[in-house]
C-alpha cells in the first residue's frame, strides 16, 4: 500500500506583507506509474493537519480498493458470506443449491462466527465450529459435508479470488470421526413386498401412486418425476423423455418477473418452476415397458375425463418465463385460478395431478413419505425408489453402462459407488458361484502337485 504523506505547504513561508502565511495542509501519496512516469495524487487547502489526515486516509483507501464495496481488513464474516452468495454463488451454482448454501450461512455460520472479522478467523475457530455443529445437532454425514463445503468454498474465494486473506484457515478443517458404534447412513433398498404395500396404500391418491410407480420403473429423481409433462411421454415408442426438473420457490423467493404479468391476480404461497436438469447427462430418453405405459395411459384418460366433468372448476396451468436469482431461465407454473382474463401464456399439462387437476409438485411426497414410514412401518424416502431400481437391474445382470445411462449419470463410476449395493441375493449368488467354480471335492478340480510339476516340465520341453 502506498504511503500517505501530510505536510504544511506554507511552513516557513513569508508573504509579501512580511507576515507568516497561514497553514495550508496537503495530503500526498504515490499512485501507479503512467507511461513509466511516477504519478502523485495530492490535494491541498486544509486548514489543519487533522483535516488533511482524514481526507488523505479516505482518498488512499478509495484508491487502493477501487471497485470493492468494503475494506478487506475490516469486513466481518457475516458481510463476507453475503458477498460470496451474491457475487459467486448466483453465477456458479443452481437455484436449489444456492438456497441450501444461504440457509447454511444463515443458520449455522453467522450465529457462530458472523461477528468475527474475516482476517481474525483461524483454523481452530473453524474446526471448533464444525465440531459444535456436528455434535449438538446430530446432522447426517451428508449434510455435514454440505456445511463443510460452504465453509471451505467461502474462505477459498476470500483467499484465491478476492485475496482478502493471506492464508485459508478452512483448508485443513475436517469432519470429526463418527463416535464408535454410531450407525452410519444406510442406503434404502425396497423389497417387492414393500412396493406392493406402498402402492396399495395410495391407490386412491393418483398424484402419489403414479409418481411412485414411475420412479420404481425408471429410477428417475423426484424433481425429474414431478417435472414431467404429458409431452414428455411417448406411448407409441414407449419412451419417457427427461427434459426438465421442477423446483419450488416460496413467496419471498428471489425470482424476477420482469414486471407485471398481464391478467394475473393474487399471490400464491408457493411458486413452482420448471428449470434445467441437474447435469447434461440428466437429459435422456428412458425406455419403459408395457406395465408402466399402460398405467400412465389409463391415468391420462382419467385426467381428461375429470377435466370434462369439472369444467371451469378444474385446475389448468400456464407457463410464464422468468429469470431466477442464479440468472437461469425458468418457467413458472401459473394456475388458472390466478388468471383473471385471457393471456398469451401457453398451457402446460403436468403428469402428476389430483382429481381436480391440482398440481402440488414434490410436496405431494411429504405426507406420502410420512405415512409410509410411520403407518406402514417401511423405511422410505423417494430416492429409495431410484436405489432400488438400479440395484435390481444389476442384480438381474444388466450391464452397468446401460444402468448408468438410464439413471442419467455422467460416468459408470458414479453408478457403481453410489447406487449399486450388495443385496442378500447378490451375496448368495457370489457364494453359490464360487462353490461351483471353486469346488475342490470334484475330481476335475483337484490339482496334484506332482501332476502340475510334470505338466510344467512337458510344456517347457
Amino acid at each position: 500500500m502506498a504511503k500517505l504523506c501530510i505536510r504544511d505547504r506554507n511552513k516557513g513561508v513569508i508573504g509579501s506583507d512580511g507576515k507568516k502565511k497561514p497553514a495550508n495542509w496537503e495530503y500526498r501519496f504515490e499512485g501507479a506509474k503512467i507511461n513509466g512516469r511516477r504519478n502523485h495524487i495530492s490535494k491541498a487547502g486544509f486548514r489543519t493537519k487533522k483535516e488533511a489526515e482524514i481526507a488523505g486516509a479516505k482518498a488512499l483507501t478509495e484508491y487502493e480498493y477501487a471497485g470493492l464495496a468494503f475494506v478487506p481488513s475490516e469486513i466481518s464474516v457475516a458481510d463476507f458470506y453475503d458477498c460470496w452468495i451474491n457475487d459467486y454463488c448466483k453465477m456458479n451454482v443452481a437455484d436449489g443449491t444456492m438456497v441450501g448454501y444461504r440457509n447454511i450461512v444463515k443458520k449455522h455460520i453467522k450465529p457462530r462466527i458472523g461477528h468475527y472479522k474475516l482476517k481474525a478467523v483461524n483454523t481452530i475457530i473453524l474446526q471448533e465450529m464444525i465440531n459444535d455443529i456436528y455434535f449438538s445437532n446430530h446432522f447426517t454425514r451428508s449434510f455435514m459435508k454440505n456445511i463443510l463445503k460452504v465453509i471451505k468454498g467461502g474462505f477459498k474465494y476470500a483467499k484465491v479470488t478476492l485475496k482478502l486473506i493471506r492464508d485459508n484457515p478452512a483448508e485443513d478443517v475436517s469432519l470429526p470421526k463418527s463416535p464408535p458404534g454410531e450407525k452410519q447412513e444406510q442406503i434404502i433398498i425396497l423389497t417387492k413386498n414393500d412396493i406392493n404395500a406402498i402402492l396399495d396404500r395410495f391407490k386412491n391418491s393418483p398424484a402419489a401412486y403414479y409418481a411412485i410407480l414411475t420412479a420404481y420403473y425408471t429410477g428417475m429423481r423426484v424433481s425429474e418425476v414431478y417435472g414431467l409433462t404429458w409431452d414428455c411421454v411417448d406411448f407409441k415408442k414407449k419412451m419417457i423423455y427427461v427434459k426438465k426438473i421442477v423446483k419450488k420457490i416460496e413467496v419471498d423467493g428471489k425470482v424476477s418477473e420482469k414486471g407485471e404479468i398481464r391478467g394475473i391476480r393474487g399471490k400464491a404461497n408457493t411458486k413452482w418452476y420448471f428449470g434445467a436438469c441437474k447435469t447434461d447427462s440428466s437429459y435422456r430418453a428412458i425406455e419403459i415397458g408395457d406395465t408402466l405405459a399402460c398405467a400412465l395411459k389409463e391415468y391420462k384418460a382419467w385426467q381428461e375425463k375429470n377435466e370434462e366433468d369439472f369444467g371451469q372448476n378444474y385446475f389448468r396451468y400456464f407457463l410464464h418465463e422468468e429469470i431466477s436469482e442464479a440468472n437461469r431461465r425458468v418457467q413458472r407454473l401459473i394456475p388458472s385460478s390466478m388468471i383473471s382474463k385471457e393471456t398469451f401464456l401457453g398451457r402446460t399439462f403436468p403428469v402428476f395431478i389430483n382429481e381436480i387437476g391440482e398440481y402440488k409438485g414434490t410436496d405431494t411426497m411429504r405426507y406420502t413419505s410420512s405415512v409410509i414410514n410411520h403407518e406402514l412401518g417401511i423405511k422410505f424416502n423417494f430416492h429409495a425408489l431410484r436405489h432400488t431400481h438400479a440395484t435390481m437391474l444389476i442384480e438381474a445382470g444388466a450391464q452397468v453402462k446401460s444402468v448408468s445411462d438410464r439413471l442419467g449419470h455422467g460416468n459408470v463410476r458414479t453408478t457403481l459407488e453410489t447406487y449399486v449395493h450388495v443385496t442378500d441375493k447378490m451375496r448368495s449368488d457370489v457364494v453359490d458361484k464360487f462353490e461351483t467354480l471353486g469346488d475342490l471335492n470334484s475330481e476335475s478340480s483337484i490339482v496334484n502337485f506332482n501332476d502340475s510339476k510334470r505338466k510344467m516340465s512337458t510344456m517347457t520341453n
